[in-house]
């Protein structure tokens, strides 16, 4: 069962298809290449969230859906929760 999607292999988030739990391996698929990756979320991903597919640092900026959505904040680990706590827009 595919659990998140990567819309393409630029970006450093995948998108959850369902609520993924801490400790789970979760599948996911690059929807441009339709490759197979996973994942091992080190916190609960609901539906809908982003799960972080590399580490990111803060300052750095996460792409999803081929773009850029924002700024990192703090530090995120692989298979992180990515949501306000840890990504800000970068027009603020």
């Amino acid at each position: 069962m595919i659990q998140f999607l990567v819309h393409e292999k630029a970006d450093n988030v995948g998108v959850a298809t369902v609520d993924i739990k801490a400790g789970e391996t979760a599948s996911g698929l690059y929807m441009d290449t339709q490759k197979a990756v996973s994942m091992k979320a080190v916190d609960d991903i609901p539906l809908g969230h982003k799960i972080a597919l590399a580490a990111l640092r803060p300052d750095g900026t996460v792409i999803k859906y081929g773009h850029d959505i924002g700024r990192v904040v703090a530090d995120i680990v692989p298979g992180a929760h990515v949501h306000v706590h840890n990504l800000k827009t970068k027009r603020w």
